[in-house]
């Protein structure tokens, strides 16, 4: 399942990210281009919808389970914060992860990431705000996992 990245709020991001499942393990791999360099975050949000000029029209971040927003490690944390990813002096990132908490059409909606969409921030994510991590606009968008 590969996805297309966008850009938005007038940036040049452009990217794809993957997900695949096997075993019940979901493994999470986005590459993107055109990002000012350093920490950005990367979120999964409760609509596909990229619509807005900024992404607005995405939501806010996944979150099933009704957490508060945190870092994936810790206990509290929803389940679209993905985290933080650092873009290099060419503005190029690449972040990855492997996890149980997600499924690819399981039709579980606590765990189901298909009809969410994905987004790139322009700043990296605190782990504290809530509930958005204090990321900043929305650079990229996703549009459907499906």
């Amino acid at each position: 399942l590969t996805i297309n990245l966008e850009p938005k709020s007038n940036s040049s991001v452009s990217g794809t990210a993957t997900f695949s499942e096997k075993n019940g393990i979901v493994t999470f791999e986005a590459k993107m281009s055109g990002l000012k360099p350093g920490v950005h975050a990367i979120h999964i949000h409760e609509k596909s919808d990229c619509s807005a000029v900024d992404a607005s029209s995405a939501g806010g971040h996944w979150n099933p389970t009704f957490k508060k927003h945190g870092k994936w490690a810790d206990s509290e944390h929803h389940k679209g914060d993905i985290g933080n990813f650092t873009a290099d002096e060419n503005g190029n990132g690449t972040i990855s992860l492997k996890t149980d908490e997600w499924c690819i059409g399981c039709g579980d909606a606590n765990k189901d990431i298909l009809n969410k969409g994905l987004i790139v921030h322009t700043n990296p994510d605190d782990f504290t705000t809530q509930p958005t991590g204090n990321a900043g606009g929305r650079v990229a968008c996703s549009g459907i996992i499906k």
